[in-house]
């Protein structure tokens, strides 16, 4: 079978298009797929060595500020810790010009590593002394926690004010889990 030049170039271009239509189908969309695949997952494992960073990061910075918080006044024993809070309390009550008429300390049972001293602040003062004192619990060295204020005036009209505060300490639990026992050192 002889074929024409016009049947030839027919034959030659319908296998070029079958071709064409075989390597699309089985060759490259299959490989188009792997690509973006390969690609997704790509970004996906470059975002989370990103997090991965960060945490690591963030690991250092919070460990360093621990070991300065330990350094600075987190206590193991809480009498050390309540100690420190009552000392701090009456500094700033001075240093601000507040009258302190009662300070009473608290210990509540917790079964945590990290437990806390409750302290019951009263004193009397004008409103800068206030706000004096309120700015010094605030940036504070030692870890407290400004839990409540209450503030009401003590005669009407004036700048003659009484302030109820109650701050937490931190102290931290050994790693027996066991507390020392109260009133041991002091």
């Amino acid at each position: 079978m002889i074929l024409s030049r016009r049947e030839r170039l027919i034959i030659t271009l319908a296998l070029i298009v079958v071709s064409i239509f075989v390597l699309d189908r089985f060759v490259l969309g299959p490989l188009l797929i792997s690509y973006s695949t390969a690609r997704a997952k790509k970004d996906e494992l470059q975002a989370e060595k990103d997090r991965s960073a960060g945490l690591l990061d963030r690991r250092e910075q919070l460990g360093r500020k621990w070991r300065q918080m330990l350094a600075e006044g987190l206590k193991q024993d809480p009498a050390e810790a309540e100690s420190q809070l009552l000392h701090a309390l009456d500094d700033w009550f001075q240093e601000a010009g507040l009258d302190l008429s009662s300070l009473r300390p608290e210990r509540p049972s917790e079964k945590t590593d990290l437990r806390k001293v409750i302290c019951h602040a009263v004193g009397s003062g004008s409103m800068a002394s206030v706000s004096r004192f309120l700015w010094l619990v605030e940036t504070a060295e030692i870890p407290v926690k400004l839990e409540a204020v209450q503030l009401r005036s003590r005669k009407e009209g004036t700048d003659d004010l009484a302030l109820q505060v109650r701050l937490s300490t931190l102290y931290l639990v050994d790693d027996e889990g066991s507390e020392p026992t109260e009133g041991g050192g002091q």
